[in-house]
């Protein structure tokens, strides 16, 4: 398991799934769900909503594509895996649910801290030589 190839191979997979959650969701706010989002938001008691709405959309959407392309990874991953632990506390807050109600956010929220864990290794460890950081050499 330790030779480059499979190890490029493997960290661009990992990049593209992860990109897969954010990149859709991202544009589907930007092109038709805007003012769900907006709403959702706000029914949180979050101040502007709007301004959350755009924020939600450029970090899924740029940090998607960093992480498609190999690019800016390691900041990406942080900005990412910093939004998605807020967004697992603030939306899937199972434990000021019902009790009726707790079941499935609990698991949407613990797959929102997965996400974040995966989301730093790629910081840690880099997307590998796969990318457009993996054609030059990445200063530590």
């Amino acid at each position: 398991m330790s030779s480059p190839a499979l190890q490029n191979t493997l960290a661009l997979a990992g990049r593209l799934l992860l990109a897969w959650l954010f990149l859709p969701a991202g544009i589907g706010k930007l092109l038709g769900g805007y003012s769900g989002t907006v709403s959702y938001i706000a029914s949180k008691g979050l101040p502007m909503p709007e301004a959350g709405a755009a924020l939600a959309i450029a970090v899924e959407v740029l940090g998607g594509i960093a992480l498609v392309l190999g690019w800016g990874t390691r900041g990406a991953s942080l900005a990412l895996a910093l939004f998605t632990l807020v967004a697992g506390v603030i939306f899937h807050n199972w434990w000021a649910m019902p009790a009726e109600a707790q079941m499935l956010q609990k698991i949407i929220f613990n797959e929102h801290i997965a996400i974040v864990g995966g989301l730093l290794v790629l910081a840690a460890f880099g997307p590998g030589g796969y990318s457009v950081e993996g054609r030059r050499p990445v200063r530590s």
